[in-house]
């Protein structure tokens, strides 16, 4: 056989895998991985290969945020006035699931730990509670801001939503007792993303400044939780866009319109002067609009404006993987690794 004869059959193999995969359900890959953004297309990739396995149609707008619930088998995907839900276990690649009510940009979506429910918040200056069991398509509860709501976080305890709005307020509802508490770190700054770590430790927030603030946190299992001041990070000099901790509670990332996403170690929020054990960018990347963690923690995928989504080895700084296919800015992605789920 010949060098073309062996590249022509390397080639209908990798259509046959690709045309297999475009087939079947998501949900089967051990490692999901979907990205989106305003192509109005979510796509979803072989982690490993790069190679694009199916994509999903969201034509009524772009979107802005998605997660995957935690038993693996849907997608939750917000854009304008829509939360759509699409079944990773079927072939179908239409939305089953179209929730109802909301006015503007949906900013922000999540799943309670056990699939129970979902919240979300947006420009209508609001955040919201699903109820996922019953698939009612109007929500059940409404927490109302005085300004368009960029990020909602869920504490790890499922009794506490964080929710940031455009006017730099940081919101903690109690969904126990339905009281609130708000907070501001930089006035009239707005809050970009919020999040919290696995264990409960701490809270980090960017805002539009590319500042990021970081509390630790006590909690009373009566009582709402206590936010302390830990530290004030200038992690970027351009407009702060998302911060995630690690799944193993030791690393928080944070990314920026300045073309990077740095990786803090958070043993080091303790000395008095913190810098980044990694800044991840190269030639190509634009605005990174959203990371995502992998399991173990090594590594870590970026979604940027220059319409690639990338895979990092977060020791080397290295990209490991690129992920292209969308036609615009990629501004979310959404990973889980469903291998362990029983």
């Amino acid at each position: 056989m010949g060098h073309s004869d062996a590249t022509e059959d390397t080639r209908k193999d990798k259509q046959e895998e690709t045309q297999q995969a475009q087939a079947g359900p998501a949900a089967t890959d051990q490692i999901i991985l979907a990205t989106a953004g305003y192509d109005h297309t979510i796509k979803f990739w072989s982690a490993h290969t790069g190679v694009c396995t199916r994509t999903h149609q969201h034509l009524d707008s772009q979107v802005n945020c998605m997660d995957i619930t935690p038993d693996g088998t849907m997608l939750v995907a917000g854009g304008y006035q829509h939360i759509r839900m699409y079944d990773l276990t079927s072939g179908n690649l239409n939305a089953v699931v179209n929730y109802e009510g909301v006015t503007k940009n949906v900013m922000a979506v999540g799943c309670q730990e056990e699939g129970k429910w979902m919240f979300s918040g947006g420009e209508d200056c609001s955040a919201r509670i699903w109820d996922l069991k019953t698939r009612c398509l109007s929500c059940q509860r409404v927490f109302q801001t005085n300004a368009p709501v960029n990020t909602v976080c869920l504490h790890p305890n499922q009794q506490e939503l964080i929710v940031g709005d455009h006017s730099g307020v940081i919101h903690r509802w109690n969904l126990k007792n339905d009281q609130s508490e708000q907070l501001i770190p930089e006035p009239d700054v707005s809050i970009q993303h919020i999040d919290i770590d696995p264990l409960g430790q701490y809270m980090a927030v960017v805002n539009s400044k590319g500042n990021c603030y970081v509390w630790s946190l006590s909690s009373d299992e009566q009582e709402s939780t206590q936010l302390f001041p830990k530290i004030q990070i200038p992690a970027h000099k351009r407009y702060g866009l998302c911060c995630k901790f690690s799944p193993d509670s030791s690393l928080l990332a944070t990314t920026s319109a300045d073309h990077t996403c740095k990786i803090l170690r958070t043993e080091d929020f303790n000395l008095p002067d913190i810098s980044p054990v990694q800044e991840l960018t190269c030639q190509n990347q634009k605005w990174v609009w959203d990371c995502a963690f992998t399991a173990d923690s090594k590594y870590i995928v970026t979604a940027s404006s220059d319409g690639t989504a990338r895979l990092w080895n977060i020791d080397s700084g290295t990209v490991k993987r690129e992920y292209q296919a969308h036609q615009k800015s990629i501004t979310c992605v959404a990973f889980r690794d469903i291998s362990k789920l029983s």
